[in-house]
């Protein structure tokens, strides 16, 4: 990391008193807070943990933050996403993000990158920056960011949610472990649910996200004990933290003495981030059936078995009345029961677990069977708006 500590560039007056409660801490003080003010920081995501992260970094006093996400805001992100609000519902992220920063502290230097991080522009981006945080949602970005904070010798605050857990560590390779001595190779996408699909309590990238400022903080400051070699595990239900002691892995891809990893890539081929929908011989955009299409079908009285493969409490939010409830956990061990005769239909909340039970039908030989693209929530949109999309 870039030291910052001969670096003085002094406060304004109105700084003074912003962050007076800050310079009474020994550990902070004065030459702390300058020290705040010239370093840098760069997010990677605005969305459920970039926004609590970046919120508190911008109020201490951070000089300059980095935020990347092209993406925007949309209804469903407000119950976690606190960045934004209802009024800025459509727009970009990272716009509105920096708006909010602005608002709370506009002593800070705020950059945007409206793009996708990728392996072709990850490093020109970052280059700026002292360190990183990782506030993504998907595992190709969480490689991207690790192999990119090893190969530039940058600290990697990472954190991640789902459901009630959450896990925060900070990988840097020149100190201790980096994220693939833990995890050396991205998951298969059908383990692994999204938050958009296995779904997560609104709090609980606050709570997580809040930790990854502390952790940024401290390693600029250079004091306490950061979470480099410890992954802190959170279960919001039993309100119980865990600390688990990594090691650094000897025969590590990036980090080791002798790595086989020495540039970036990007790794959507092996995570089927969304978007990918096409299956590896590109077939399921074919068998994708619209919403509307299907409507028509199924009153014309074609036989058709429709099959959701969500989770039955989600039946209770919306559901096609005609619809078998197999979850998606359950298809292998109900696979045997199907008819593969007959035309079948699955769907979802959005497309994606559907798109996964394919996957399992398909290659057990069944032939006669389409996704309903977009799922449930697209029904509601094209044919169905009495339904509820959450």
């Amino acid at each position: 990391m870039k030291d910052t500590s001969t670096k003085r560039i002094g406060l304004t007056h109105s700084e003074f008193q912003r962050y007076s409660r800050q310079l009474l801490l020994p550990e902070v003080g004065l030459q702390g807070q300058e020290r705040l003010k010239a370093s840098s920081i760069l997010i990677v995501g605005a969305g459920g943990l970039g926004s609590p992260v970046s919120i508190y970094l911008a109020a201490a006093g951070v000089g300059r933050i980095g935020l990347v996400d092209h993406d925007v805001v949309e209804f469903n992100n407000l119950q976690r996403q606190i960045i934004h609000g209802t009024s800025r519902v459509g727009d970009r992220k990272v716009l509105s993000a920096r708006d909010r920063l602005l608002d709370i502290n506009p002593e800070v230097d705020v950059i945007v990158y409206d793009e996708p991080f990728t392996s072709e522009n990850a490093e020109q981006i970052s280059k700026p920056y002292d360190l990183l945080i990782d506030a993504s949602d998907n595992f190709p970005t969480r490689y991207l960011i690790n192999d990119l904070c090893v190969l530039t010798g940058k600290p990697n605050v990472s954190g991640s949610v789902l459901r009630f857990d959450g896990q925060v560590s900070v990988f840097w390779g020149e100190k201790g472990p980096c994220y693939r001595c833990l995890f050396p190779d991205p998951p298969p996408a059908d383990l692994i649910p999204s938050c958009a699909e296995g779904g997560v309590l609104g709090l609980l990238p606050g709570t997580i996200g809040t930790l990854q400022a502390t952790e940024a903080i401290k390693l600029l400051l250079e004091i306490g004990t950061p979470l480099i070699g410890t992954l802190l595990i959170y279960d919001a239900l039993d309100m119980r933290f865990e600390m688990v002691k990594l090691k650094k892995n000897p025969e590590c891809k990036v980090c080791s003495e002798n790595p086989s990893i020495t540039q970036l890539i990007d790794y959507e081929a092996f995570c089927g981030v969304p978007g990918q929908d096409n299956d590896r011989s590109g077939r399921i955009l074919d068998w994708e059936i619209e919403p509307s299409e299907l409507a028509k079908r199924l009153a014309a009285d074609e036989p058709i078995h429709l099959i959701d493969v969500r989770e039955p409490h989600e039946l209770q939010i919306s559901a096609l009345p005609d619809a078998d409830s197999i979850p998606l956990g359950s298809m292998a061990t109900r696979m045997p029961n199907l008819d593969d005769t007959e035309k079948i239909v699955l769907l979802c909340r959005t497309g994606t677990r559907s798109t996964r039970a394919l996957h399992l039908l398909t290659g057990a030989g069944f032939q006669k069977v389409m996704n309903l693209k977009g799922g449930i929530n697209a029904w509601a949109r094209q044919v169905d708006p009495t339904l509820p999309i959450y």
